[in-house]
């Protein structure tokens, strides 16, 4: 007969794939949802490179699965319970942004359920690294848009500058191939950063339940979870490729590129500083700034306030719900 912990390990990495593959309706389509906008690449294609690019992208690093799994609250003061209920909180956050087709951020409903979890099981505030939060999370969540949004217009700017006597057929040619390769930059850079919030869980919880002696993301981990996002944003990855790709601003090869390099660039470097970041922040904020360095009307403002307010939300609603259903464990153990 399978011991407690077992089952609730089990629990935890089915929890966990089913995370992944809900981030696949929202992050992974991120990735590729101005590459399909621009029928650059179809959506079979762009799924398969997704998935190789983030499969490689996930085994680069470990310092951000490690920010998450051991950095925001003491390992040793959590329970499995406490995972499981941060999962839910995120997968609840997930589907219902996800329904509505609002680019939200996965990773922020993750620590933003990990956090409420957390804070209700100790009874205490201190069970959080806070410096680490806010200098890896909350300095980001307010950086990363808007380094995105910079990111964008400028090489947007540098574009127009320097294909300037170019004619519109060739730098169309040019970028659709061009962009495939941004697409892939932008898949990898997202492996490299979100694939790693679900495997600093899952560690998390192997770590709890006492199956690893020191925190680690075994290579199982690593492409359970590549591979789930991929899937994920097979089977829901339109509605998020429809507002981020087509709603959000009307995009060309060459937009798609700028708005991909821009956003990869910044992605790579918050994982260089093992930083969680969301890159549906980063993608939409960069996708604004191509759209407005033709002209600030260029941009769909109504759109983008729901995403912000989506955005704000995230981590204090998730919160809630992780230290709700944290209680009702409480209540009913």
């Amino acid at each position: 007969m399978l011991s407690l912990p077992i089952i609730l390990t089990i629990v935890i990495v089915v929890l966990a794939v089913c995370f992944d593959l809900i981030n696949g309706f929202h992050d992974c389509a991120n990735a590729i949802a101005t590459s399909v906008s621009t029928r650059v690449l179809t959506l079979r294609q762009a799924v398969i490179m997704s998935a190789f690019f983030n499969l490689l992208g996930a085994f680069i690093s470990e310092k951000v699965a490690e920010t998450i799994g051991n950095g925001l609250v003491d390992p040793k003061s959590v329970t499995q319970y406490v995972i499981i209920a941060a999962l839910i909180a995120a997968i609840i956050w997930d589907l219902v942004t996800w329904l509505y087709g609002i680019p939200s951020s996965s990773s922020h409903a993750l620590i933003g359920g990990l956090l409420g979890s957390a804070i209700v099981y100790s009874f205490s505030f201190k069970v959080v690294y806070w410096q680490n939060f806010f200098d890896k999370v909350v300095l980001w969540l307010f950086l990363s848009p808007i380094i995105g949004f910079i990111a964008g217009f400028t090489i947007m700017h540098l574009l127009n500058f320097i294909l300037r006597n170019q004619k519109p057929a060739f730098v169309t040619k040019f970028f659709s191939k061009a962009q495939i390769v941004s697409a892939a930059l932008m898949a990898f850079n997202h492996g490299s950063n979100d694939a790693q919030k679900s495997m600093g869980i899952i560690a998390m919880a192997l770590l709890s339940g006492g199956f690893i002696n020191t925190f680690y993301v075994p290579l199982w981990v690593k492409i359970s979870c590549a591979t789930a996002m991929a899937l994920g944003t097979t089977f829901g990855g339109k509605k998020i490729i429809k507002t981020v790709g087509h709603n959000m601003a009307k995009l060309a090869p060459v937009n798609g590129f700028a708005a991909e390099t821009g956003a990869a660039a910044v992605i790579f470097t918050a994982t260089m500083l093992n930083s969680p970041v969301s890159t549906t922040h980063i993608i939409s904020t960069s996708i604004m700034g191509v759209a407005a360095s033709k002209r600030l009307s260029a941009v769909k403002w109504s759109l983008a306030k729901d995403i912000v307010l989506a955005w704000v939300l995230t981590i204090p609603i998730c919160f809630l719900i992780g230290a709700a259903v944290m209680y009702l464990f409480l209540l009913i153990s």
